[in-house]
């Protein structure tokens, strides 16, 4: 049975794009439900494949993962070969501590830039909160990426768990024109670049569905 991954709407869906981005950029098979979110009939569409009733969700032969990081996890022991934490115990207890900050924190970034892929490229007014968390993640990428310059373009180097947790907060650095220094838009034109992300926001903006709680 191939793996698959239940996710919400691409335009919006940031915790879903991460799993998906992956998979992807792995090049590991699976099958992709999408199911539209705050509809009448979504969370008895999600109950059907997890309790918690929220996506992403990832199913593998009987196994049910719910949770991005939790779901990133799976994938790096699932398919060893793609290394998801870095090989050494160093960079590896960096990356799951920043990958963990991102998971449980930024709060404010969150709610006043919401991911929507068919916003139009400009900059709003911020609060000074969201301000000091894009100075924060700027400071992240930046000193990643010093340490790591000659490894290759992501955070640490190769692509890992890390940079997918990452990605959906750099596609708001690009919509919402958050700047962060020069680093820090290196790394996002990096993720920018990427094929499956460049696949992912052209669904994206193809979708019709509105939620206008997520319209700013």
């Amino acid at each position: 049975m191939a793996i698959t991954l239940i996710i919400g709407n691409k335009n919006y869906s940031s915790w879903s794009l991460r799993p998906w981005l992956f998979l992807k950029h792995h090049g590991i098979a699976f099958e992709e439900v999408r199911i539209p979110l705050y509809r009448d009939d979504t969370q008895a569409r999600i109950a059907g494949f997890s309790p918690a009733g929220k996506v992403p969700v990832l199913m593998d032969n009987g196994i049910t993962v719910w949770d991005s990081l939790a779901i990133l996890e799976y994938l790096a022991e699932r398919f060893p070969e793609t290394q998801g934490w870095p090989v050494s115990r160093v960079d590896r207890a960096q990356a799951r501590s920043l990958a963990a900050e991102m998971h449980t924190g930024f709060a404010n970034l969150r709610s006043h830039c919401g991911m929507n892929c068919r916003r139009p490229l400009a900059a709003k007014a911020l609060p000074d909160v969201v301000h000091n968390e894009i100075a924060r993640i700027g400071r992240i990428w930046r000193e990643c990426r010093e340490s790591h310059a000659t490894d290759g373009p992501w955070l640490l180097g190769r692509f890992g768990i890390l940079d997918a947790m990452y990605a959906p907060v750099a596609l708001r650095f690009h919509t919402y024109r958050l700047e962060a220094g020069p680093a820090a838009q290196d790394y996002v034109d990096t993720v920018l670049d990427h094929p499956a992300i460049k696949e992912w926001i052209a669904s994206g903006q193809a979708e019709t569905e509105i939620i206008q709680g997520f319209e700013d």
